[in-house]
């Protein structure tokens, strides 16, 4: 951890922070509505850490506390989480040198810390050594800071029943929101944020949750390398 104190900025290290404040901030509220909506606590805890995942968790919670069956709720979740396939796909070797059977534990957890603010840090970076360091220190702030969150959350769900009146379900996407805004300086990612949220707006209310986000990535083909 001290290599990837040292290699990373002071401002990367500052966001990672954040984000990882607003997972932990997020967590509450899963934890909360979970226990609200009928759940043991050890449902939430054991999903947090084992799915790490938040949009699939939320979205299993309020399947199954709505009637559904959980296994459909379990598939919904699978597809939701169909964007890491992509993720996978675009990121470089994020494990570096090392012993095969260290490798193997290592690429391992590597799988399972990927989330959206791991992937979005890492390939923030301008380098594999300053990719790689983003990837490990914001993969593993989420996998502390998701499960611990989601548990306290849990524990007080009882007390706070409605924790959409608190805001805490708009933490999280106001600081991605404000960690891609300077990114969006340029023209062509502007666009296709822009065409994005479009498909993602317009199919909503007629597809499941989740495919409208899936859909919204092919707003992609709008950014190309210039020749």
């Amino acid at each position: 951890m001290s290599s990837i104190y040292r290699t990373l900025s002071g401002g990367t290290r500052r966001d990672i922070a954040l984000a990882c404040l607003a997972v932990w901030f997020i967590g509450l509220s899963y934890g909360a509505i979970a226990v609200a909506s009928g759940f043991p606590l050890w449902v939430p805890a054991a999903q947090s850490v084992l799915v790490l995942a938040g949009a699939s968790e939320f979205l299993f919670i309020g399947i199954v506390a709505a009637g559904g069956n959980p296994l459909a709720a379990a598939a919904a979740g699978v597809l939701v989480n169909a964007r890491h396939l992509p993720y996978g796909l675009a990121l470089p070797d994020m494990i570096g040198p090392g012993r095969p059977m260290k490798r193997s534990m290592k690429r391992l957890l590597g799988s399972h810390v990927m989330n959206d603010e791991s992937v979005v840090f890492a390939l923030a970076q301008e380098d594999l050594p300053r990719k790689r360091a983003a990837y490990w220190a914001c993969g593993l702030g989420v996998l502390l800071c998701w499960p611990a969150g989601a548990v306290l959350g849990a524990l007080i769900g009882s007390v706070i029943a409605d924790t959409g009146a608190f805001g805490l379900d708009a933490m999280f996407p106001a600081v991605i929101l404000a960690l891609i805004v300077p990114a969006l300086r340029e023209r062509q990612l502007r666009c296709a944020a822009l065409i994005g949220a479009v498909i993602a707006l317009a199919t909503t209310p007629f597809l499941p949750p989740g495919l409208p986000e899936l859909l919204a990535l092919f707003a992609i083909a709008v950014k190309r390398k210039p020749a």
